[in-house]
């Protein structure tokens, strides 16, 4: 796990300038530094040192010296692919498996990410044909951003890296302010920096002779089969044992996060790693870390864990922030942070849950398909008329599913943790132009318009909540501290198994993803199987009452910068009635002050 950082241009300085790059994003590689330049190109490289220890410091080249790569991750089927090209002739000089993606791409060309097993963002310039060619894998487990200048184009793993490059101009987008408050994260490929793109996952990017080009390698598709519950349960049982051995490959010990819950369970009692981690929090309704410890306690390992106050949460949330590149408004996201820094102590990889929910059905709105059945035999009609009723009311729980429910799964859903309404988000955002939800979705329901409408929510849950916010979190809270997390579930393997599951292996009328359950009784010796997903809460709610933190969010909404982008007299209205009403508007107003907390960081001048 690492990070890269570089640029196409004629631009002098190239030394320098790459230099500055690497030492913004240091953080994601601690171990070493490694630069290329020429006339027309920079590369640059931080290493965490995972495989191959002594000889894989980047950049690596081909036998020719005239392919040069950096590379942020790790290819599990390495070793196979290195036997099948020394087969073919090509010669190895070491024994990483960033060499694998340079003789990979000397045979296969772009079509190299199709022979790959992994999570990667990688850089690979072409001297001969003057061709950066960049790839992300198709999880969007690792980041991958990019921003053009009329001399050419420069990318990075983090946005960061480009404030130190004297093209690049830091402009705010302000035109997804109110798209971010719906979702609470950045919904859409353009960041809040104008001009900068995260290259999305299953994507690469070919730039030559100044021209950009954007190729899409890899689509989820969904099969669902007739066979047998039971031989569905196997093989999902054996792909995540694969899955596990693979993601365990490295040259320095692999420990795992542990919350209470089936995701992280599972692994751990596959994997049995020696060390796990958890974090929680006083509120007894919000900690998990009695659960963590009983199951670790029956498998005969170790788990540390930390209990997360409210000082120390605030303390660190700005630095977060920065960290975060992009505003991120998920309270979890920053218990990862602490469940990260504990973990970095004693280990450099973690093996981490994520994915699990949206390839096997594993959220509680999954249920509708059968709890609202009744309520969809009613005609359309009288529940669009009842849904346009309920949409003049403030959006609380009953009236809201009126509201959905009268609606099609296109025109409301865009995904599991909706913040406002558009209509809300527009009526508190002072800005102008401000693209709706509905607009970033539409091509994601357009592609997938003749699937189920299990499907769909699968597809948008996992491109706008998987990989903006959770994967996120994820990536930046562990390479702050030097940390690699591996997401077993996103496995090629597991994904052949996951998409061929019919309805009644993802969800029941009684429960989530019950094939998975299933499976998971055959290693965990406890009932985490049966347990709801928590995933590292928080008890921000509650937090937000108290009059410390309460009056640190006031002066936020009170400040210049709240003014700038807000109607203040709302968005104070909506903090006082968070304080005194038992109403859920906690996260609304948490996603205001996070979109704050971050512009300062970011924007507000010095």
């Amino acid at each position: 796990m690492c990070g890269i950082t570089g640029f196409v241009s004629k631009i002098n300085n190239k030394k320098e300038i790459i230099k500055a790059m690497n030492n913004r994003i240091k953080h994601r590689g601690p171990d070493a530094e490694g630069i290329f330049t020429d006339e027309n190109v920079a590369l640059g490289h931080r290493r965490l040192a995972i495989i191959d220890l002594n000889t894989g410091n980047q950049p690596i080249y081909n036998e020719n010296k005239d392919i040069v790569i950096v590379f942020n991750g790790e290819i599990y089927n390495f070793v196979e692919l290195r036997d099948e090209l020394k087969k073919k002739g090509h010669k190895f000089e070491t024994s990483a498996d960033t060499e694998v993606l340079v003789h990979g791409y000397e045979e296969w060309g772009h079509n190299l990410t199709s022979k790959l097993r992994g999570m990667y963002a990688f850089a690979l310039w072409n001297m001969k044909e003057k061709e950066l060619y960049m790839a992300r894998d198709e999880w969007g487990i690792k980041p991958l951003y990019y921003y053009e200048t009329e001399k050419g184009i420069m990318f990075a793993s983090e946005i960061k890296a480009f404030l130190d490059h004297p093209e690049f101009e830091k402009v705010f987008n302000d035109e997804i302010l109110s798209a971010y408050l719906c979702f609470n994260s950045t919904p859409t490929e353009e960041t809040f920096f104008k001009r900068v793109y995260r290259l999305q996952p299953g994507h690469q990017l070919i730039f030559k002779n100044s021209k950009k080009k954007i190729e899409r390698f890899f689509k989820m598709e969904f099969q669902p089969t007739d066979k047998p519950l039971e031989e569905l349960v196997d093989e999902i049982h054996s792909s995540l044992e694969e899955s596990v051995k693979y993601h365990q490959i490295a040259d320095v010990e692999v420990g795992s996060f542990l919350s209470s819950g089936i995701d992280s369970s599972y692994l751990v009692a596959l994997a049995k790693p020696e060390h796990t981690y958890t974090v929680g929090s006083s509120n007894k309704n919000y900690d998990e870390r009695a659960h963590a410890q009983d199951l670790a306690k029956k498998l005969g390992i170790s788990n540390k864990s930390k209990k997360i106050t409210k000082e120390e949460y605030i303390k660190a949330f700005p630095k977060i922030m920065y960290h975060m590149d992009e505003p991120l408004a998920d309270p979890a996201a920053i218990a990862l942070y602490f469940v990260s820094e504990l973990a970095s102590k004693d280990v450099k990889v973690v093996l981490s849950g994520e994915g699990a929910d949206e390839f096997f059905g594993g959220y509680g709105k999954y249920l509708e398909e059968y709890s609202a059945s009744w309520y969809m035999k009613i005609p359309y009609f009288i529940r669009h008329i009842a849904s346009n009723i309920a949409g003049l009311f403030p959006d609380v729980w009953g009236l809201n599913f009126i509201y959905r429910r009268g609606r099609h799964l296109k025109d409301y859903n865009i995904g599991i943790g909706r913040v406002f309404r558009d209509e809300e988000a527009r009526s508190l955002v002072k800005c102008k132009n401000q693209i709706r939800t509905k607009e970033i979705t539409a091509p994601y329901y357009e592609e997938y318009k003749d699937s189920s409408s299990i499907i769909q929510r699968q597809v948008i849950d996992y491109y706008f909540w998987l990989v903006n916010d959770f994967l996120h979190a994820v990536d930046r809270n562990t390479m702050m501290f030097g940390l690699e997390a591996r997401t077993p579930f996103l496995d090629k393997a597991v994904y052949e198994v996951a998409r061929k599951l019919p309805l009644e292996a993802k969800i029941t009328k009684e429960t989530t993803k019950p094939a998975l359950r299933m499976a998971s009784k055959k290693v965990i010796p406890d009932d985490s199987y049966k347990r709801k997903k928590l995933g590292f809460p928080v008890p921000l709610r509650e937090w937000m009452k108290e009059d410390d933190l309460y009056n640190e969010i006031k002066v936020k909404f009170e400040s210049k910068t709240s003014s700038k982008f807000f109607k203040t007299k709302k968005i104070l209205k909506l903090l006082e009635k968070q304080k005194n009403d038992s109403k859920a508007l906690y996260k609304k107003v948490w996603t205001i002050y996070t979109f704050i907390v971050w512009y300062d960081e970011f924007f507000e001048e010095v």
